[in-house]
């Protein structure tokens, strides 16, 4: 049975005393047994700092981004090898201002996906379309290129270790949130396309999150859609009572 997921994505937001700070008051409010796995995505400064903070916790690390290749000279960069020795346990690719800001190719993808998976990281894997494609009706060809392209090249055994996150670009950040009967739409088509690849049961079991604009008013909406497994959360993650509000959506 796939998991209800929520995971915070701080983005390069919150130095170490608010890091620190914004732990402290998850810890003190998510009960031992909260409704959804809880994921957070500190800066790589911080990584190691917040899995030590919540060993002993059910909140689980994610790191925002990784390189591709193993070790070398990547100024820089930190490979899948140095997350997994610090504890992280899940790394999100693909995400749409890495796409848009840094250039980030299908291609390359790829590759860290392969990198990931090999240094035993869960990989959240964004995908999703901007504004222009939306309204030229292309959203759905977007989606499954990003997907074919950047994921279906691994084997039904590594399936087990993903996680989708689907992001209207043009609603993040912009105070726009898709509708509910519109996250449920492409969450149906994206495990469709999963299923025509990989099969049924895989596609049953992958838990697919929507990431654009969930805050409190809105997530148990979205939520129960069928489709919609949970959300990567991007602004509301970084104030504990919003964020958590949305953990006890479900």
């Amino acid at each position: 049975m796939r998991k209800n997921i929520v995971a915070g994505n701080w983005k390069m937001n919150n130095d170490l005393s608010e890091t620190e700070d914004l732990l402290a008051q998850l810890k003190q409010h998510l009960e031992e047994t909260p409704d959804a796995k809880v994921i957070v995505a500190p800066s790589f400064t911080n990584l190691y700092h917040v899995f030590q903070s919540l060993a002993d916790t059910p909140i689980e690390v994610a790191a925002q981004n990784m390189h591709q290749s193993e070790n070398g000279a990547f100024t820089g960069e930190v490979s899948g090898k140095m997350l997994s020795s610090v504890g992280v346990k899940h790394v999100i690719l693909g995400h749409s201002e890495r796409r848009a800001i840094f250039n980030e190719t299908d291609a390359l993808l790829a590759e860290k996906v392969d990198a990931a998976l090999k240094n035993d990281l869960q990989v959240i894997f964004c995908c999703g379309e901007e504004l222009e494609e939306r309204k030229n009706d292309n959203h759905f060809e977007v989606v499954k290129k990003q997907l074919s392209e950047g994921l279906f090249h691994i084997s039904k055994e590594n399936w087990k270790d993903v996680v989708i996150a689907y992001e209207p670009v043009w609603a993040i950040g912009t105070g726009e949130t898709a509708s509910p009967e519109q996250a449920q739409e492409m969450h149906a088509f994206i495990r469709k396309t999963i299923s025509e690849k990989f099969g049924s049961e895989i596609a049953a079991e992958i838990s697919i999150l929507y990431g654009g604009s969930v805050k409190p008013a809105n997530a148990k909406e979205i939520f129960a859609k069928e489709d919609v497994d949970g959300g990567l959360i991007g602004g509301a993650s970084l104030k504990a009572e919003d964020f958590l509000a949305i953990v006890h959506s479900f």
